[in-house]
């Protein structure tokens, strides 16, 4: 264990969160997603995993390291629903608080077309699978910035 450190971020989580770079994607998927098989297309070519945790769960812990770019608009994105892309399901709805706590304002995620995510997903610089079971538990996060102390 490490002080300041969310318990629930692995070495290998942590690892990606800090070797990743401004701009670069980080995908946090259902169990349903094909992660494996999409995670070998990406920058680090392993999928990492934070089993046993909601899709809100990790993004939380995720978050509590991981600055969201402030310089784009799709700084976070959500998996659309097939024939429903406005509908955000619960499981949307909380990754889109733990996005807002973090954050301390406001920011509401793009939603991407679902065969566009995975064409993103492939592009992205890793993809941690969750326990997450409900659908549509997918989302992107691209990485920002920690300004210097002033």
């Amino acid at each position: 264990m490490l002080k300041g450190l969310d318990p629930r971020l692995n070495a290998e989580v942590l690892y990606a969160l800090r070797a990743m770079g401004h701009g670069d994607t980080l995908i946090i998927a259902d169990t349903n997603f094909p992660s494996d098989s999409i995670a070998r297309q990406t920058v680090i070519g392993d999928l990492l995993r934070m089993d046993n945790l909601t899709a809100g769960q990790a993004a939380e812990a995720v978050l509590s390291v991981l600055p969201l770019d402030t310089f784009v608009d799709d700084f976070a994105g959500r998996m659309e629903i097939v024939g429903n892309p406005d509908e955000v399901p619960a499981v949307q709805m909380e990754v889109q608080q733990v996005i807002d706590a973090a954050e301390g304002t406001p920011r509401p995620m793009v939603s991407i077309e679902r065969f566009a995510f995975y064409d993103l997903a492939k592009q992205a610089y890793a993809v941690i699978q969750t326990g997450e079971r409900r659908f549509y538990g997918c989302f992107m996060f691209r990485k920002g910035v920690i300004p210097p102390d002033a």
